[in-house]
């Protein structure tokens, strides 16, 4: 029986996207931190649940020929796997997610590829840095995993060096005038994150998360941000007085500039709202709505089919539907948050599609709707958060009885169940690929095409 301290030597078989690697121990398995898959360690064995057992490597035996040594002193423990080079990086995504969708998806074929990201280095377009005091002073970073413990980071290779510069120069502002970071524990202090947004095309936009105004310092800080920072084209001030972690909540103040950023994908231009979901890496965007676009037009001839209607689910800003808008008579696009709408309705307008409807409703209201105007979309989009969709939304779209449905999922785990759900009402996986989009994290995008069995 495996006991805490134990010992052992142990022959690595597989990696998760966390960064674990995993042996067998006594029929256990037993997940060791920053091992990969053909390594032997000599372990200890930290915990041990009735689940699983955790254990640390105390002397690397036999290294894989993929480590590489880790490019970042932080230790946050957001970049997983730069421990591994980037081929072994993609092999071991690639592996999680075709486990996913054979293990708990049912299926008997994975993912017919995944597609490298084109930059794997400050390739994101939005950072969101934590604030809280560190030494007696302001700091930005990252909370270390399963914590509320600020890590400080001078420097992250993830982000872009303008984030990095704009989050410096707000804990430098508060330093200086003894503004106090936000303490959860006991409500009390100001600013609780640093919110950065940025596009290709140069906007860049700093929304300061605070749990009350700045009062007679609110010019002097944006003074001092515009001269620290004169790549910034707007200034944002979220008043957000809830308890817990939530980043954005409450009311936006625009302090200077403009609150959006505008960025260009699939050759439609989109203002993007700090509250409205865009993905973070836009070369990878594209190509994966590019996918996603192939899939749902899959038998439909180049030019917009005569009836063809087609539903975007969790639409945020209009990205994806815009997209759809060129291959299909009617594109309706639906999303909860009213704040996106508008912005999905602008985006349209913008671009000069009017063969977009986008109302702020959830996935039941639009099938209600659709069954009361006797309409029957020829395909369906989701791009729903982590959790995945509700049982009930996979039915909702079922009942719909479109032809194919295309589901795009940051999360493996919840998109194989949801493909198993969409299974038991008659659809079937057709095809399915993935895409980094969050290079030496453990995240991973996939596209999935699913098919009615019975048209």
């Amino acid at each position: 029986m495996l006991t805490k301290n134990q010992k052992a030597e142990v022959l690595i078989e597989s990696c998760t996207p966390e960064g674990y690697g995993v042996c067998r121990l006594e029929g256990r398995a037993v997940f060791v931190a920053s091992a990969m898959a053909g390594e032997r360690w000599e372990i200890l064995v930290l915990k041990v649940t009735a689940s699983a057992v955790w254990a640390k490597g105390l002397r690397l035996l036999e290294g894989s020929p993929y480590r590489c040594t880790p490019d970042c002193a932080n230790l946050c423990g957001g970049c997983t796997l730069r421990h591994m080079d980037y081929e072994e990086e993609l092999r071991v995504k690639k592996e999680h997610v075709d486990d996913c969708l054979r293990r708990l998806g049912r299926q008997t074929d994975g993912t017919a590829a995944i597609h490298p990201s084109p930059q794997t280095a400050r390739y994101r377009n939005k950072a969101i840095f934590a604030v809280d005091t560190v030494e007696g002073k302001p700091a930005f970073g990252f909370y270390r995993p399963r914590t509320h413990t600020l890590v400080p980071v001078g420097d992250c290779l993830l982000q872009s060096e303008e984030s990095l510069r704009a989050a410096r120069a707000v804990t430098e502002f508060m330093e200086v005038h003894g503004i106090p970071a936000y303490d959860e524990q006991t409500g009390k202090g100001i600013v609780r994150h640093i919110f950065w947004r940025e596009s290709r095309r140069g906007d860049a936009v700093l929304c300061i998360v605070a749990a009350r105004g700045f009062g007679s310092l609110t010019g002097a800080l944006t003074s001092f941000l515009r001269e620290q920072c004169p790549f910034l084209t707007g200034i944002v001030l979220n008043i957000n007085k809830t308890r817990g972690n939530t980043v954005l909540a409450g009311e936006f103040y625009p302090l200077w500039g403009t609150q959006t950023v505008t960025e260009t994908l699939c050759g439609n231009e989109f203002e993007v709202a700090p509250q409205a979901f865009l993905q973070i890496n836009p070369p990878q965007a594209e190509a994966l709505y590019q996918k996603a676009l192939a899939y749902a037009t899959e038998g439909t001839a180049g030019e917009p089919a005569g009836n063809a209607l087609v539903l975007d689910l969790y639409c945020g800003a209009g990205t994806v539907s815009l997209c759809l808008a060129s291959r299909f008579r009617k594109v309706i696009g639906a999303e909860i948050v009213p704040q996106a709408i508008e912005n999905a309705k602008e985006n349209a307008e913008r671009n000069g599609i009017e063969n977009v409807e986008f109302i702020c409703a959830d996935a039941a209201a639009i099938a209600d709707r659709l069954r009361g105007e006797s309409l029957r979309p020829d395909a369906v989009v989701v791009d729903p958060p982590r959790k995945g969709l509700a049982e009930s939304v996979v039915r909702d779209i079922a009942a719909m009885k479109p032809d194919r449905v295309v589901y795009i999922s940051c999360n493996p785990s919840t998109l194989a169940r949801d493909v198993e759900r969409f299974c038991a009402l008659g659809y079937r996986m057709i095809t399915a690929e993935a895409y980094d989009m969050f290079p030496r994290t453990s995240h991973v995008e996939t596209v999935v095409l699913l098919s009615r069995e019975n048209k």
